[in-house]
């Protein structure tokens, strides 16, 4: 099996489910609690495999702050424990339930609220789609740079749960450096603001980036003001030939030790090439072992290219195309994005990983990588944010063969040893969830575990919010 389950906190004070469902539309409408379970089964889990899930007493889908807070005092009161969710886009097992759980579904809540040209801000609740808000924003000259692969679907408070990045992090940053404050409703229901949304504050602990990436297990995120940037002209993309992974990676290093700022830098090995081709007839060339995408958003991105692709054949390059236009430019980008898609259809199940490594050891990772897919026998593609040194090997294999599910679990944890080995993190952007909490406990080391736990603690102290995740 892949997915066992998740058992809730259990407590002789725990209401019965009938007891619960009254309570909870005691201050909700009726159509906003499901708790037929053919229904709720479909809200058990996100995209991770083998992350065990439970199976929910209710799922509620609220439309206002105060049908949240409703919501987490009732969970109080009765000791149940609440799975926040939003678009279960998620790799990590993060939004998975747990049994006897209120999984709060925020997807209703997608208001863009407020947009400010002159204050470079935005105001969304979280069921916002990331790609509607990148579109508004466009409409008045800003951008909001965050864009991880799922932005057709995942959604702004899943973005800010996991901390997550996409293409563009090399020269734009992750989530957590576009979020200026928050309203969170708190475990016990009560609603506190954190940040600001002004350009500059320093007033207090920074809050606002204690909730950025912590998951759902302290508090429930209902309100975002986020920065924004003006927006850039149309990028221009770059693709870059390699006979060998080593080669392309020491392009990568060479292009950001030459101070150059592309607004993207990805590669996508000869696996990961064939799987895009096989899946979408891209036209990618096969010939390739590593195929090195770079991008330049400034106003001459041609002669920013053009000495990108000098460094790329002074590192060995067999080929060099700068795209003609931005409708070739963004069909490139479509065959990176959907890498992971074209991945899990070469043998049904993947499990994908998320392992950051100091640019200077990418080659290093890459070289790592091949040695135990060849040890385990696995097909694994590999697909990475290489400007900002986050790979993602992804570790193809049949979920009815016991053994190659065995092989394929294995393989996934030795991708993590050799990420720590080389000085790196367990996850850069898809977050702990299930899938990683031994491996963080690693990471942090006794001391930071029992300080994260303590921090827990103070915003969550009957651990009813999101129970078994992270720690």
């Amino acid at each position: 099996m892949i997915m066992s389950r998740i058992e809730a906190p259990r407590d002789e004070d725990t209401a019965p489910a009938e007891s619960l469902t009254e309570r909870l539309l005691a201050g909700l409408p009726a159509g906003a609690v499901l708790t037929d379970p053919d229904v709720t089964a479909s809200y058990a889990h996100d995209m991770a495999s083998f992350c065990p899930a439970g199976a929910p007493a209710a799922v509620v889908l609220p439309r206002t702050v105060e049908e949240v807070q409703h919501v987490l005092r009732t969970a109080t009161e009765l000791r149940v424990p609440v799975v926040p969710q939003g678009a279960r886009t998620g790799l990590s097992g993060a939004a998975n339930a747990s049994d006897g759980c209120i999984v709060l579904s925020l997807t209703k809540m997608d208001r863009i609220l407020e947009i400010s040209p002159v204050d470079r801000i935005a105001v969304v609740e979280p069921g916002v789609v990331n790609a509607v808000l990148s579109r508004a924003v466009e409409e008045h000259g800003l951008y909001y740079p965050p864009d991880p692969s799922s932005w057709e679907t995942c959604t702004i408070g899943g973005n800010i749960g996991t901390a997550s990045g996409g293409l563009c992090c090399v020269k734009y940053g992750v989530t957590a450096e576009y979020v200026l404050g928050l309203d969170v409703v708190l475990a016990d229901g009560r609603l506190m603001s954190t940040g600001r949304r002004t350009a500059k504050g320093v007033a207090g602990y920074d809050l606002t980036r204690l909730f950025v990436g912590s998951e759902g297990s302290l508090g429930i995120v209902v309100r975002a003001v986020l920065a924004l940037r003006p927006k850039p002209p149309r990028q221009l993309v770059l693709a870059a030939e390699f006979a060998t992974a080593a080669e392309a990676c020491d392009a990568v290093c060479r292009i950001m030790a030459g101070g150059h700022a592309p607004s993207l830098l990805e590669m996508m090995d000869r696996t990961t090439v064939k799987a895009v081709n096989d899946f979408a007839r891209m036209g990618l060339p096969e010939t390739t072992e590593a195929l090195l995408l770079a991008a330049f958003d400034t106003p001459d991105p041609a002669a920013d290219l053009a000495a990108l692709g000098a460094l790329c054949e002074e590192s060995g390059a067999t080929g060099v195309v700068v795209a003609d236009d931005a409708a070739e430019s963004e069909l490139l980008l479509q065959a990176r994005r959907m890498s992971l898609t074209a991945l899990e259809a070469v043998k049904g199940t993947t499990m994908i990983d998320d392992v950051c490594v100091p640019r200077s050891k990418l080659g290093a990772m890459l070289e790592g990588v091949e040695r135990i897919a060849a040890k385990y026998d696995l097909t694994i593609g590999l697909c990475a944010h290489a400007g900002d040194g986050n790979t993602h090997p992804t570790v193809c294999f049949d979920a009815r063969d016991a053994d190659e599910s065995r092989r394929a679990r294995e393989s996934f944890d030795e991708i993590m040893a050799l990420g720590l080995e080389l000085g790196g993190t367990i996850t850069g952007e898809h977050g702990v969830g299930v899938l990683k909490k031994e491996w963080l406990a690693r990471e942090l080391g006794p001391v930071g575990v029992e300080m994260q736990r303590a921090v827990k603690g103070v915003f969550d102290p009957l651990g009813i919010l999101n129970p078994g995740k992270l720690f």
